[in-house]
């Protein structure tokens, strides 16, 4: 990426969050364990996948990228507030405020896709359980995972570029506690409004066309839910979806918020996207995987392995609620195995019914 700088300014003072004066001791502990939480959390998280051979799924695929996104995301601001609010330089370089912005704009955006790709996992999993391994195989994740990559390093690119290449000659103070697009714009010495508008549309069109393809994804996986005829898998569903569709708003709440609000609110701006970047990578270790009994599992078999050196080999046993009755048995079990994780189609266990598929 080619920055062109024209101006004498060569960095700037981030000012931090707004109206905190005399609260930065207090913020620094906060953060601190935020952080802290994140990075162990999610670590825990890639590592239960990683070793656990059963989690080798595309849920948990997806999951393991997500939750290695959500140790760089915060990555991008944390370290750097928590050194001016423990009392250090809030001095940040033209290059590094130009780096911080690009890589928090494509974490944030690969995230966002990355949240679309997985209500399309569930999608599939729960509305077409007995094709779900054909759909969704390995060169299918590979290919989602890349573009997803691909398309947030495109946006990152662009809002990026048209952020620098404008002069910055005058003021270098950024009231804010990174480097965004709606702290940095309104420093620059020559007319930013083309850069406004490619980034309220960039950011804007992409997070709405993302929006609605997670509720078209959700509108059929809650219609494919009310027709289970078994309470149990109708309650394991919608407490999975539940808890996708929760992390869901936390992402894309922020961003609604900050870019179509009518005027830039410094206070209101730092408060949700401090919940965005910092907080809600901690809450997706809670409410993706902490919460799932998988995940649990492998973490205590990783654990009962370094402490104890057994070897717990992967096990997982359906009570008799977990299989359902009716015309559609099979279809409905099928599903019950792969909202848990695992994909594995075992036509044969169903009520003499496999031959009705």
């Amino acid at each position: 990426m080619k920055i062109k700088n024209y101006t004498e300014v060569t960095e700037f003072i981030l000012l931090g969050i707004p109206h905190t004066e005399g609260l930065e001791t207090m913020l620094f502990v906060i953060f601190l364990f935020i952080y802290i939480f994140t990075l162990l959390g999610n670590f825990l998280i890639l590592l239960a996948i990683i070793s656990s051979s059963h989690l080798h799924t595309p849920m948990y695929f997806f999951l393991g990228l997500l939750s290695t996104f959500d140790i760089f995301f915060p990555s991008v601001s944390s370290p750097k507030m928590m050194v001016f609010l423990s009392g250090n330089s809030r001095v940040i370089s033209y290059r590094g405020c130009a780096s911080q912005l690009f890589f928090y704009h494509f974490l944030g955006c690969t995230e966002g896709i990355l949240y679309c790709v997985m209500s399309y996992d569930r999608f599939v999993a729960i509305c077409h359980p007995l094709h779900y391994t054909v759909i969704m195989n390995p060169r299918l994740c590979v290919v989602l995972a890349t573009c997803t990559s691909l398309i947030g390093c495109i946006h990152a690119t662009i809002l990026t570029s048209l952020t620098f290449q404008l002069p910055y000659c005058g003021p270098n103070e950024v009231n804010y506690y990174l480097c965004d697009i709606p702290a940095i714009l309104p420093l620059a010495c020559a007319d930013s409004s083309l850069a406004q508008r490619v980034s309220f549309t960039n950011v804007g069109l992409l997070t709405v066309m993302l929006f609605f393809t997670i509720i078209v994804s959700y509108t059929h996986i809650g219609i494919a839910i009310l027709r289970m005829r078994s309470t149990e898998g109708r309650g394991k569903a919608f407490s999975t979806c539940s808890a996708h569709l929760t992390a869901i708003m936390c992402a894309y709440g922020p961003i609604i918020i900050i870019y179509f609000q009518s005027t830039y609110n410094p206070l209101l701006d730092a408060v949700v996207q401090i919940l965005n970047n910092i907080v809600s990578p901690m809450l997706n270790s809670l409410i993706y995987s902490l919460r799932n009994k998988e995940v649990k599992r492998a973490l205590k078999r990783m654990f009962n392995n370094l402490l104890y050196g057994e070897k717990i080999y992967s096990t997982h046993e359906y009570s008799p609620a977990e299989a359902v009755s009716g015309q559609a048995n099979g279809k409905l079990l099928a599903t019950a195995h792969i909202i848990s994780g695992s994909p594995t189609v075992l036509a044969q266990q169903t009520s003499g019914t496999a031959g009705q598929f």
